[in-house]
């Protein structure tokens, strides 16, 4: 699966950077996300319940942040396992730059999964993900406005 895009946030780069890195604002924002963990600067741990198609699982997972270079972006690589449903792996890389209306947030990711997460067709997965990415940024921008 593939996934890029484009948002434009309407709050400085640095207000993103750190909202980024924040581990209450991550997981108000995640879809079905019931706990993030800092565990180190670079490493985060997370709870997420997710319904992709007809699997509805928990999983449980970590981010590993790369290539960090602070108010400009980073790479994420992430690995999650929700037992029967299977489990994903992947990276997406993040980059922030200012612009009129704040900052533009340009992301691109990639994922494998297997198990019955991998018997779902590759459209619904990614049609799934997309919709996960923009609920994610709906929120994301509305915990930075306030």
């Amino acid at each position: 699966m593939e996934l890029q895009g484009s948002v434009t946030i309407s709050a400085a780069p640095e207000q993103v950077w750190q909202a980024l890195n924040d581990p209450e604002i991550l997981r108000m924002c995640i879809p079905g996300c019931e706990e993030v963990r800092q565990i180190s600067p670079q490493e985060m741990h997370a709870r997420v319940m997710l319904k992709l198609g007809p699997v509805r699982a928990n999983f449980i997972g970590k981010v590993l942040l790369t290539d960090v270079r602070p108010l400009l972006g980073c790479t994420l690589n992430f690995e999650g396992s929700g037992g029967g449903a299977g489990f994903a792996r992947g990276s997406s890389v993040i980059a922030l730059s200012p612009t009129a209306l704040g900052t533009q947030l340009d992301y691109t990711a990639q994922a494998s999964v297997a198990g019955k997460l991998g018997q779902i067709g590759g459209r619904l997965m990614d049609a799934s993900a997309r919709q996960l990415a923009d609920r994610f940024f709906t929120s994301f921008q509305t915990q930075i406005a306030d």
